[in-house]
């Protein structure tokens, strides 16, 4: 489809063919200006304008549900109040509530406010016969951090390659995930208020998408880090049941490494107790309505009680993460695929060369006594020219234990029961960071993802970033599309089995698809018993 610029270089070179090609041009206007994508766009709650800007059309700051503030703090999400007239959709509601952590890799550009619950919708500017494949982003942040706002998550590029974007926001911290005695005595929903966001944004899109040029029934979600466990959570759920069709777990865990998977009530480790210690630090004492309505009163920026990335494990009064209530979140999602559990539904899984995790072992000797008599073995796989750092071993094992290790069990627990399936590794090294790093780290596909990699590098960014940035998101348009990741021109991506255990991995030199090259360290994982976090 032509740009509005392509389209203006063609008129001129038609007007200086002659008559016949006036006659033609005319024609040709016609059609392009029918096919011109409207800026303004009903939804359920109100019509929103959008703006144009290098052939796509950008909707920004749509509520999809009310303030979660005052009596609707710790609420399930209600309907926003509908708008007369036409809402400009030019930018960013703000962020969730939340503190920041400093020299995050997708710093926000907004203010972050309760009143936060907003979609995004990026299209392509010229309309097409066919409804556009519809994919849906969700952020990651250990669900204390996070937004749609950072500029990496733009969703353009995606757009001009005939796919509507959607992101939205969905409550983090203390306000995403919080139970309280006066809310589990009184029936009231409790515990996983980020997930019921998260099924709210997607209930909108099947409400309202259409009238963007999207099809609500090719919807692909996608997220990274607790966007990725928010999609394992999603796809487990009967609650999220037929409101997607396709699924991408980027770094989404799966062993139960984003907290310590409280119950919603029962004991001192319940997520009802850490609501009571909330309560009891900021001076509130009952349990009942009354104490609750004291919670609800209290400023937005003392409820995030200093709750970020650095410090979310050592403050007693928030919860951790998701909250077991057998209903949203069912525990750790390898042991849910493999009681049956999850939709079944194309999967696009996989996990960064060097992601995320630690060990707590002090010294080298201490971390590979943890594999019992397959110590050497251990030495040989994860540091095998004996030279690594304590920290750069840790966290070789860690990342293992709490990312590619689990995507490896869910992607053969998934296609032994017949589903697609499709695993990836990232080990792309941005060609400004080839001395720094020695893998591809945690979150460092999103902007090759989103083809933003300029976002992120700036004047840093070499051909060769740009060149697998137009790689990996037509694999990712092409899985959107027909939940097979084939783009033409590259190389093929065939469904993942146990027995070849070949993945797709985007090197350096560019995709392979190959037999996982860390087979060996995740095979010894599980021969010593540690495929679970902690070790």
């Amino acid at each position: 489809m032509a740009r509005d610029g392509d389209a203006m270089s063609d008129a001129k070179a038609l007007r200086e063919g002659g008559t016949a090609w006036i006659v033609a041009l005319g024609l040709l206007g016609g059609a392009a200006h029918a096919a011109q994508a409207p800026l303004t766009v009903r939804t359920q709650y109100g019509w929103v304008r959008g703006a144009r800007r290098n052939g796509v059309i950008a909707f920004k700051g749509i509520p999809y549900a009310a303030p979660p503030q005052g009596a609707l703090r710790w609420a399930a999400p209600q309907p926003p109040k509908p708008w007369r007239g036409v809402r400009a959709a030019l930018t960013f509601g703000p962020d969730c509530m939340q503190r920041p952590t400093p020299a995050d890799m997708a710093p926000l550009r907004t203010r972050p406010s309760e009143n936060c619950l907003y979609v995004n919708v990026w299209r392509p500017a010229h309309s097409s016969r066919e409804p556009s494949p519809v994919m849906v982003w969700v952020y990651g942040g250990w669900y204390v951090d996070g937004g749609t706002s950072p500029a990496i998550y733009d969703g353009s590029s995606f757009a001009r390659r005939g796919v509507v974007l959607v992101s939205f926001n969905y409550r983090l911290g203390n306000f995403g995930f919080f139970s309280f005695p006066a809310l589990v005595h009184h029936d009231l929903p409790a515990g996983d208020f980020g997930f019921m966001d998260q099924i709210a944004a997607l209930q909108w899109v099947q409400h309202n998408i259409a009238a963007f040029g999207g099809n609500p029934r090719n919807v692909t979600l996608f997220g990274e880090s607790a966007g990725g466990a928010s999609v394992n959570a999603l796809l487990i759920t009967p609650r999220a049941r037929g409101l997607f069709e396709k699924a991408i777990i980027e770094s989404g865990g799966g062993a139960g490494w984003l907290g310590p998977d409280r119950p919603l009530t029962g004991g001192p480790q319940s997520a009802e107790a850490a609501g009571v210690r909330l309560a009891r630090q900021f001076g509130i004492t009952g349990q009942g309505m009354k104490a609750l309505a004291a919670l609800r009163a209290l400023p937005a920026a003392k409820v995030v009680d200093g709750v970020n990335m650095l410090t979310r494990a050592k403050i007693s009064g928030y919860v951790g993460g998701p909250v077991v209530d057998d209903s949203l979140y069912f525990g750790p999602p390898v042991r849910q695929y493999a009681r049956g559990m999850g939709a079944r539904v194309p999967v696009m899984i996989g996990a960064n060369s060097a992601d995320l995790g630690w060990t707590h072992a002090k010294t080298l000797s201490a971390l590979f006594a943890r594999f019992g008599p397959y110590a050497p073995a251990a030495r040989a796989a994860f540091d095998p020219s004996g030279t690594l750092s304590l920290q750069q071993v840790s966290a070789e094992v860690g990342g293992a234990l709490w990312m590619l290790e689990p995507a490896r069990a869910i992607a053969r627990i998934l296609s032994s029961r017949g589903q697609p399936v499709y695993a990836y590794r990232y080990s792309y090294i941005p060609t400004s960071m080839r001395r720094k790093w020695w893998g591809a780290w945690h979150a460092t596909e999103i902007p090759f993802v989103f083809d933003t990699v300029r976002a992120r590098y700036g004047a840093r960014t070499s051909p060769a970033d740009e060149s697998m940035a137009v790689a990996m998101q037509r694999y990712w348009v092409a899985f959107a599309r027909t939940g097979r990741p084939d783009p033409r021109g590259e190389p093929a991506w065939p469904r993942y089995r146990v027995r070849s255990d070949r993945l797709m991995n985007f090197t350096d030199h560019g995709p392979v698809l190959e037999p996982d090259p860390y087979a060996g360290r995740l095979d010894l994982l599980l021969r010593a018993g540690l495929q679970k976090p902690g070790a």
